[in-house]
């Protein structure tokens, strides 16, 4: 008999039927107040669950009795009540390693892009205000041979340390838990405390999950230690950063500039003073948003809970405790 899954993320052709051939499938096309509705409603009958982009909490799981696997289209998996699904056995799988070269070619985007002020003068273009030759007043600043620092070095990390050390020549230094033998080899790379990274790179790029021992990590204290000609880099998640500290330190001038792919809230506010400052580039969480590693996360998500729902033990099990 097929088990029943409940689906909040449209896949393609292939993949749907791939997961309709061996479970009994209610897709929720959207999120909004009807689709939850739909969702909640179908959730007592689910014995599996895949999506993205919602926030998974114990009221909801509560609702499904039967569940046994969730299979996340993501790396991150800060929307999940993880302690509690696994007291109730149920297993969590996330799609690592498909997104971290796409992820990068983000992130080096980004470092780009505000090292040579390419969205700020492609709008000055756009505008018609291009009238003479640029000037000091429009000058951006160099790459490569620049620091790279790189906060938390896991896949994602070394990927982007891969781009900065082979393609720019850019020194590297790191921070994370424990010292990376084989990243110091492959890449000439260093390792250094927190505050001496943030005193010493030229580009700071975070790419560690949200934690409770990471949330707010990055505050006005470690903004201070950075220099004015700085650039910060957010690929890894928004409230690792406190917000307001950060644009401060913009407008305060205490760093040249940032580029930033996560928010404390998203979708970003009208409102936010971010998206008035010129040294800012901001992006709408695309850090894996192509069409092949989307199609790639969605297939890994579709194995790991057809896996899972067999009684097999899935490829990107984030809580092993959960085994039955």
């Amino acid at each position: 008999m097929k088990k029943n899954v409940v689906l909040y993320k449209e896949l393609s052709p292939e993949l749907m039927q791939r997961l309709q051939a061996q479970a009994d499938v209610t897709l929720i096309k959207k999120l909004d107040a009807a689709g939850m509705d739909q969702l909640r409603a179908a959730l007592p009958r689910a014995q599996g669950i895949l999506g993205a982009s919602l926030k998974l909490d114990a009221q909801l799981l509560d609702l499904a009795p039967n569940l046994e696997a969730v299979a996340s289209v993501s790396v991150g998996v800060d929307n999940y009540d993880i302690d509690y699904m696994t007291e109730r056995k149920i297993q969590l799988t996330n799609t690592p390693d498909v997104l971290t070269e796409t992820t990068a070619d983000t992130g080096f985007a980004l470092v780009l892009a505000s090292a040579r002020r390419v969205v700020e003068l492609a709008n000055m273009v756009r505008n018609g205000e291009w009238q003479k030759n640029v000037g000091p007043e429009h000058f951006g600043t160099d790459v490569h041979g620049k620091t790279l620092g790189i906060i938390g070095m896991g896949r994602i990390g070394e990927a982007l340390a891969q781009r900065g050390h082979f393609g720019f020549g850019m020194p590297v230094i790191y921070h994370s838990n424990s010292p990376k033998p084989a990243v110091e080899a492959r890449f000439n790379a260093q390792y250094r405390s927190l505050d001496e990274l943030l005193q010493e790179a030229d580009f700071i790029c975070l790419t560690l999950p949200l934690t409770a021992q990471t949330e707010g990590l990055i505050g006005a204290e470690q903004f201070a230690l950075m220099r004015r000609e700085s650039i910060f880099i957010n690929i890894s998640r928004g409230k690792v950063v406190d917000e307001a500290a950060l644009i401060n330190a913009l407008q305060q001038g205490q760093i040249r500039a940032a580029g930033l792919d996560v928010f404390e809230r998203e979708p970003l506010e009208l409102t936010s003073p971010l998206l008035k400052l010129d040294n800012v580039v901001a992006t709408p969480h695309i850090g894996s948003a192509t069409f092949e590693t989307r199609e790639a996360m969605a297939r890994c998500a579709v194995e790991n809970l057809l896996a899972a729902l067999a009684g097999e033990r899935p490829a990107n099990l984030v809580n092993p405790q959960a085994l039955r």
